[in-house]
């Protein structure tokens, strides 16, 4: 039986990640803030060790890595990836300081793999699919963090010789997503037989369904031929405009009203 950690295991695609990977035997510990909102979890709760951890805490970091000494870690604990989360000084020091903390913790032990989280907005606004090398272009506060990760945990991996690996996810979507995004919003007026407020029809994002996400996780920590701080898109390479996603909604759901684009 491995052993993971799990951060932001009370987000979206860390409760996806949680469930598969009990689902595959191990034994999983989790760390959630005392504050964190746990609905998520509900189901899974007696079959996690939870630990009670802030990430921008060092000293108490240190000290739950040293007691669970896990063989995988997998690091998904964010701040800013939603539009109301605005908090500049939160959003550094969650991303980077707290990534750093569990970096620098987790290297005094002997790990097997360590996955970190990154974002397709770490290359900013791009009419193309970008390759992993492709110039990072920013344009938010939280894409400047998760840029800042990526290149801390490359430097780190390749600095000690330890696997630490980023995962730069598109737009996941899925099981426990947040209720006012894109998906779970076209589903609610989609059982009343309606269609919400819409934004431009060629808005367009590369959709990837969670379960894919969380099988993604599972095969880098498990791989023996990746190199030291490599980056991986997760994503389809493919751009679907919120046109195509709305007509498949409709034809999926019955949906007769026609779409108002705003």
């Amino acid at each position: 039986m491995e052993k993971a950690l799990v951060t932001g295991a009370g987000g979206f695609v860390g409760a996806n990640l949680v469930r598969r990977l009990l689902h595959d035997g191990a034994e999983v510990h989790v760390f959630l803030r005392p504050e964190s909102n746990r609905w998520r979890l509900e189901s899974v709760l007696d079959d996690v060790h939870v630990h009670p951890v802030d990430l921008r805490d060092a000293e108490g970091v240190q000290k739950a890595v040293e007691g669970i000494r896990p063989e995988f870690i997998y690091h998904l604990a964010v701040y800013g990836a939603y539009s109301f989360q605005t908090d500049t000084n939160m959003i550094l020091e969650t991303n980077i300081m707290g990534t750093a903390n569990l970096v620098g913790a987790c290297a005094k032990t002997d790990f097997e793999a360590f996955v970190n989280t990154g974002s397709s907005s770490e290359y900013g606004f791009k009419n193309h699919a970008p390759a992993e090398d492709e110039l990072p272009e920013p344009n938010s506060d939280y894409a400047v963090s998760k840029v800042s990760t990526t290149l801390f945990c490359s430097y780190t991996s390749r600095k000690l010789e330890r696997p630490i690996t980023t995962l730069r996810l598109y737009s996941v979507y899925g099981a426990y997503e947040e209720p006012r995004r894109l998906m779970p919003t076209l589903i609610q007026f989609g059982l009343q037989g309606k269609l919400p407020p819409l934004v431009s029809p060629d808005t367009a994002r590369d959709f990837i369904y969670v379960d894919d996400v969380s099988e993604a996780y599972i095969r880098t920590a498990h791989s023996k031929t990746l190199d030291y701080g490599e980056v991986l898109n997760v994503g389809s390479g493919i751009q679907t405009t919120l046109r195509d996603v709305v007509e498949v909604a409709r034809e999926v759901m019955n949906i007769q009203q026609e779409p108002e684009w705003g």
